[in-house]
């Protein structure tokens, strides 16, 4: 039986929203007010700061919700020093891990929104060093960090991540922390390791990691392990892996507050979290990470939810895509749109109604050309086909139309908004007269569509 000082890795409700951000914020801030000003200059000089924003560009969303915070939180494996052989042929930095804070004004309650690496999304034109920009193209969602970091710079990285974060869900960026492996192993190594409990053994040549099943302690290479291991661990999924790291986190955290009384633990732990880490300017010091660890510790533990953006698997819509997922619209959007109106999110709900996947194949459309610019119906078309909608047919509509309309027949409704999701700016829909065609969509391509932003 596992000694009172040792804890499992459940994930409690409390727990959930810890996972990085808060784990590390509060790994930071746990006994810093105890420790000599010498030492809160130290830590607070460990932690970097990058400015992404002549990065990003100015082509950003509006913040619908003033005083609310939404703080991108990155895990980085970069490739190189210490951390080069967990990989090869790599681009130097990487990251496995990537989620959303949201805090809202009100400060009553929070959520935080994870993104699965393989989520097939639209990468925009990032800054890749050098005077050298890539261009928009289709790839797993955490490429971003990748590309943006293909100089070896966290803010080249961090700011290609904020890019497509924000032109997928239109959420407004306003922080972001980047969590580094080394530092990671740092703080679990002072805490004389981090207990779990896998069910089952766990052989993984990617991850180094041979375990066996069965409550066991962790530290060190072998706790970088098990956060990172994916394949050969229940079905392989990066959502599984999403569970553990946030299970980890939550253990890593209580044990902190519970071991940490020493003044030399202390600051070994503290040394290594802050280390960890690199901010935006505005999140880079002791103090603002104190104020936003005491703003969400004040949130009840019932206010508290954690989300997967909701998704399944692409093979669904493209048969030989056996390794990405897409995500599951219209509910995608609408969980975007209520965080940027900074309204609560209900995770049971939002599970609910996601267990029976809508896929876009499913969504049957024809698309008619309501402007002036010749072919422009094609070109809808295509992006359509791209985002796995089911296009029936192209053409030029009755007469000519300044706005874009959306229509749908009878039973088609979910189907008209999981479209319109594809298209950002496009009114929302309306039924069709009687008569429409069964089961197909029509888009009626006007001026005011934003070609460019379809998805």
């Amino acid at each position: 039986m596992a000694s009172s000082g040792a804890r499992r890795t459940r994930l409690t409700r409390r727990g959930r929203i810890v996972a990085w951000t808060v784990g590390v914020t509060s790994a930071v801030v746990l006994g810093v007010a105890g420790v000599g000003a010498w030492v809160y200059q130290d830590l607070d000089g460990n932690i970097s700061s990058a400015d992404v924003d002549d990065k990003i560009g100015g082509d950003r969303p509006e913040n619908l919700s003033p005083g609310s915070k939404n703080i991108l939180v990155v895990g980085s494996d970069s490739r190189d020093g210490a951390n080069a052989k967990y990989g090869k042929d790599l681009t130097t930095m990487q990251s496995d891990t990537l989620m959303v804070l949201h805090v809202p004004a009100s400060r009553k309650w929070a959520t935080v929104v994870s993104f699965p690496r393989d989520s097939w999304v639209e990468i925009p034109a990032c800054d890749r060093g050098g005077g050298d920009k890539s261009s928009p193209h289709h790839a797993k969602i955490n490429e971003a960090f990748a590309l943006g970091g293909s100089s070896g710079e966290v803010s080249g990285a961090a700011a290609c991540s904020i890019k497509t974060v924000e032109a997928r869900t239109g959420l407004r960026i306003d922080h972001f922390m980047s969590v580094d492996f080394q530092g990671f192993k740092g703080m679990v190594d002072a805490l004389d390791g981090i207990e779990v409990c896998p069910e089952e053994a766990i052989h993984s040549e990617k991850a180094r990691l041979d375990m066996e099943a069965g409550c066991q302690t962790v530290a060190g290479e072998k706790a970088l392990g098990y956060v990172r291991v994916r394949y050969g661990v229940g079905n392989g999924s990066d959502i599984g892996r999403i569970g553990r790291q946030q299970e980890f986190m939550n253990a890593l955290v209580e044990k902190a507050q519970d071991r940490l009384t020493s003044p030399t633990s202390l600051y070994g732990f503290l040394k290594s979290a802050t280390k960890s880490l690199t901010t935006d300017p505005d999140l880079a010091g002791i103090k603002p990470l104190y104020s936003l660890a005491s703003e969400l510790k004040g949130i009840p533990s019932d206010r508290l939810t954690f989300v997967t953006v909701p998704n399944y698997p692409r093979e669904a819509d493209v048969p030989t895509d056996k390794a990405n997922v897409v995500w599951q619209y219209p509910h995608a959007t609408d969980l975007f749109s209520r965080l940027a109106k900074d309204k609560e999110v209900d995770g049971d709900r939002l599970k609910a109604q996601t267990k029976v996947p809508l896929y876009a194949s499913s969504v049957k459309v024809q698309v008619l050309n309501g402007t002036s610019t010749p072919g422009l119906a094609n070109t809808v078309a295509g992006k359509l086909r791209e985002a796995g909608l089911t296009v029936t047919g192209t053409g030029n509509a009755p007469e000519p139309s300044a706005t874009t309309e959306i229509t749908y027949p009878s039973g088609q409704e979910q189907q008209a908004r999981a479209l319109a999701a594809h298209a950002p700016g496009a009114p929302a829909p309306r039924a069709a007269d009687a008569g429409a065609g069964a089961g197909v969509i029509t888009l009626v391509v006007g001026d005011d569509l934003d070609v460019d932003r379809i998805r």
